[in-house]
């Protein structure tokens, strides 16, 4: 097995990683945003609010692993 290979393995598990992890975060917050919202039902909005833009951060770091895993596979 030569170094390319090698490192081109290595992106893929880290893309794999990276996406997983996000899923994961993704569905923490979802949960804790549904026993937050049972919890005080008047403030539904805010919570809401704060879940989904903690969800895109999250997705936007799953997202840049996952480019950080092409650049490394497609860059020679």
């Amino acid at each position: 097995m030569d170094l390319t290979m090698l490192s081109h393995a290595i992106a893929v598990i880290g893309a794999g990683i990276g996406a997983a992890g996000g899923g994961i975060g993704i569905g923490l917050i979802g949960a804790k945003a549904m026993e937050a919202i049972a919890r005080q039902p008047e403030e539904k909005k805010d919570i809401r609010t704060n879940m989904i833009l903690m969800a895109a951060l999250i997705e936007g770091l799953a997202f840049f692993s996952a480019i950080i895993a092409l650049l490394v596979i497609f860059s020679g």
